[in-house]
């Protein structure tokens, strides 16, 4: 499969029809669905959601990913109560691959829009353009794995700007998949185990650590995997410093 990518042909105003689309579909959904996406939600219909996955397992499951998919492509904020409804219904595992799954994509399908509507003609100024601009955006072509995985990895980022800033950079879907899978998931994991406990969190009438991901035992493994991310520019630098 080649890595590289395709100008879009569709130069007129079809180009701008699927972001059109993820935009009105999102202000619809946030209109009709934001009370369904909280916690609180979670909490009141969690035994009719137990009850409905023990008499359908499969179709939970791929009902979930594709609810989970949805959400990620309209940009709703509801991404992290998701995930957490899919540790509480599936387990640590395979609710991590059904979280992972879904959030991939919804951020595909968004890409995907940006893609088509902005990100050829923004890639091809930011490529003719001079100066910091142009260093910055060789330095991302020349480090795109590097660059993508540190996006999903650093907490920081945030999910909705990591779908969008491969789009404008002219960033191959291939890559774009692989990085958004894989790099989502420490992460993933994380929130999915703090919802497969939430049965003892209902039972106490409490709310679930959403801060956990900043704890200690938590973010410097995390940001590790930052820094094993970031290793291949920072030696392309020391390299090129040494003349080697």
């Amino acid at each position: 499969m080649s890595d590289s990518v395709s100008e879009p042909q569709n130069t007129g105003l079809g180009r701008y029809l699927p972001l059109a689309v993820i935009m009105i579909g999102a202000g619809l959904a946030y209109y009709f669905f934001r009370d369904y996406l909280s916690f609180q939600a979670l909490a009141d219909n969690r035994e009719a959601l137990i009850a409905f996955r023990d008499a359908n397992y499969a179709l939970t499951a791929a009902v979930f990913v594709l609810a989970y998919a949805l959400i990620v492509a309209f940009s709703l904020p509801g991404a992290t109560i998701a995930t957490l409804t899919g540790g509480f219904l599936f387990a640590t595992f395979p609710g991590a691959l059904f979280n992972v799954a879904g959030a991939t994509v919804g951020a595909t399908a968004i890409f995907l829009a940006a893609q088509t509507s902005f990100g050829a003609g923004l890639g091809a100024r930011l490529e003719g353009s001079e100066g910091l601009t142009k260093k910055i955006k060789d330095a991302i072509d020349e480090n795109q794995w590097s660059a993508l995985f540190l996006l999903r990895l650093v907490p920081a980022v945030p999910f909705f700007m990591a779908n969008l800033i491969p789009a404008f950079l002219e960033v191959p879907l291939r890559r774009y998949v692989i990085t958004t899978f894989f790099g989502i998931m420490p992460g993933a994991i994380v929130y999915t185990s703090v919802g497969a406990g939430l049965g003892e969190v209902f039972a106490r009438g409490e709310t679930p650590n959403l801060g956990i991901i900043f704890e200690s035992q938590v973010l410097l493994p995390i940001l590790g995997l930052c820094a094993l991310a970031a290793l291949p520019v920072v030696l392309k630098i020391v390299r090129g410093k040494k003349g080697i």
